[in-house]
């Protein structure tokens, strides 16, 4: 068994609510060992062998029969979420400032056009790029300000789910990786 990272989409946010007992009780129902979940913010670490795309398949199954929540899942195997540590592109703004550096963990890559449009919608000293199929952004005026963040949506990103600088390593100490 190797330890699983699984990343809901928007849990916790704008309604959408699953409190993490349950979601760790979910993950034992459908046979996930070990569960623990990060905050409150859809962030669930499980062991399991089973392939991702499979594993997000029975997860996005479960989490719509348990709590009737149709939420897209994106899991990442350890050495995957190691890659993506590696992969930031804003390492000095990210130790300065890692609630302000967003990975956005896309579920099926990153739509055509998506890092040009959200350059063309940057303002503020904010940036973007992509690096390892996740959309990387600074945001040092903070997210809340953003007009990148407020108009970029799964239409014109694909589909994914944000994390910041601190959450990755956070996520990655759980799963055996070293604090960057």
């Amino acid at each position: 068994m190797t330890h699983r990272i699984i990343l809901f989409r928007g849990m916790n946010t704008g309604g959408v609510r699953a409190p993490v007992a349950e979601q760790r009780a979910m993950a034992e129902e459908i046979g996930l060992k070990n569960p623990r979940t990060l905050l409150a913010s859809g962030n669930l670490v499980v062991e399991s062998d089973r392939p991702t795309a499979r594993l997000e398949d029975e997860v996005e199954t479960a989490m719509e029969r348990r709590f009737g929540l149709k939420i897209a899942a994106m899991v990442r195997t350890p050495d995957q979420w190691a890659e993506l540590v590696a992969a930031n592109p804003f390492p000095d703004e990210a130790a300065a400032h890692p609630s302000r550096t967003l990975a956005m963990v896309m579920k099926a890559g990153i739509r055509e056009g998506a890092l040009e449009a959200c350059r063309a919608l940057a303002g503020g000293g904010e940036r973007v790029e992509a690096a390892g199929g996740v959309l990387w952004f600074w945001f040092p005026n903070g997210q809340g300000q953003s007009v990148i963040f407020k108009r970029a949506t799964p239409r014109l990103l694909g589909m994914g789910t944000g994390r910041n600088w601190n959450t990755v390593l956070k996520l990655g100490e759980m799963v055996g990786l070293s604090p960057a």
